[in-house]
């Protein structure tokens, strides 16, 4: 997915319900990602951006590995909601891979694919990176989907 053509579908829609409906009722994810904006989705894939804001800081003034393992965990349910699954599961495993870091006032792009949704588990691959295409981070995520 290109991050600079948005794309409407079905897709997009159905992720955009899915998120609007999901983050209220999480306290980490109204708080640390209200106002990430989603681009784009097509069938297991969802691109975002977010503004790095000072809530995003670690003590040293850069990008917390909690907001990139927040990320990977939020997009990587919405990559399986874009497949049309009304429920994303439960978090089996998760692993994030800190590359580089951002700074405030940076723009990341989020982009979350789902590589597999099976009957039981679904598996996601997400990556985190600045707005020129350097990579922040890259997280795994399975989740067990027959709740």
């Amino acid at each position: 997915m290109d991050s600079n053509e948005p794309v409407d579908s079905a897709e997009l829609a159905h992720v955009r319900s899915y998120w609007a409906n999901m983050w209220p009722n999480s306290p980490i994810y109204t708080f640390l990602l209200k106002d990430v904006d989603l681009i784009s989705a097509s069938h297991g894939k969802v691109l975002a951006k977010l503004k790095v804001e000072p809530v995003h800081m670690n003590s040293k003034g850069t990008l917390h590995g909690t907001v990139t393992a927040c990320i990977t965990d939020g997009f990587g349910g919405l990559a399986i909601a874009a497949t049309g699954a009304k429920n994303t599961g439960l978090s089996t495993d998760i692993h994030t891979t800190y590359v580089s870091t951002a700074k405030v006032g940076d723009i990341i792009i989020i982009e979350a694919t789902a590589s597999k949704v099976g009957r039981c588990l679904a598996f996601t691959n997400v990556e985190i990176r600045h707005e020129g295409g350097a990579v922040i981070t890259t997280g795994t995520h399975t989740k067990y989907i027959k709740v």
